[in-house]
């Protein structure tokens, strides 16, 4: 059984609508339930930048819908930095999972419906971390993100990694680790930031 810090029970769940999902059947009227437990899984681990790329989907497709239910692949997502910079791939791959979008290797759809392709773009010409796009309206919203408002992981990566790193150090940086994601979304609404463009 995985054992898990206890404050990813308590992160607000992502839920949305999926016709693919309910017309395969995988879920009962197409409702798809995910939580963070879910997205560290998924990574295989939790850290700044997963938990930053839950909370940047979370809050953008919040602004975007409302009290609606998101549509699972009917989202863009475009993402400024380009596919090899830095930790990208991680973000695309949280936000793949939430809302379906892939670039070019997700499902091609049937029948003419239900296709994720060429719903994920990299290198996109906007200023924030991300823009998601609902394809009903056209609407979108930018999300920003800056954890460094709040928490310092290069700082905490230190006692691993540093040179004064000492083997007390070293037995206590998991915890530490996982108390900065906590205050991470404890400030959610200072870590992140919304532009909408209508």
């Amino acid at each position: 059984m995985m054992k898990y810090p206890g404050f990813y029970n308590e992160v607000e769940h992502i839920i949305l609508k999926d016709e693919l999902s309910k017309f395969l059947g995988s879920s009962e009227e197409g409702i798809i339930d995910i939580s963070y437990l879910d997205i560290v899984k998924m990574a295989g681990h939790s850290c700044a930048l997963v938990s930053g790329s839950y909370l940047m989907t979370l809050k953008g497709l919040q602004e975007l819908y409302g009290t609606e239910l998101p549509e699972r692949g009917g989202i863009k997502v475009e993402l400024r930095e380009s596919l090899n910079e830095g930790n990208t791939g991680v973000s695309a791959q949280v936000m793949s999972n939430i809302t379906g979008a892939t670039s070019d290797n997700g499902f091609a759809g049937m029948n003419g419906k239900f296709n994720r392709r060429g719903l994920l773009i990299y290198g996109a010409d906007i200023q924030s971390n991300v823009r998601f796009t609902r394809l009903d309206t056209n609407q979108s919203v930018e999300v920003s993100y800056m954890p460094k408002r709040v928490v310092n992981p290069g700082d905490i990566m230190q006692s691993a990694f540093g040179p004064d790193a000492t083997e007390e150090s070293k037995k206590a940086f998991p915890k530490l680790w996982q108390e900065m994601v906590k205050t991470i979304f404890e400030n959610a609404d200072k870590v992140i930031e919304l532009r909408v463009i209508k």
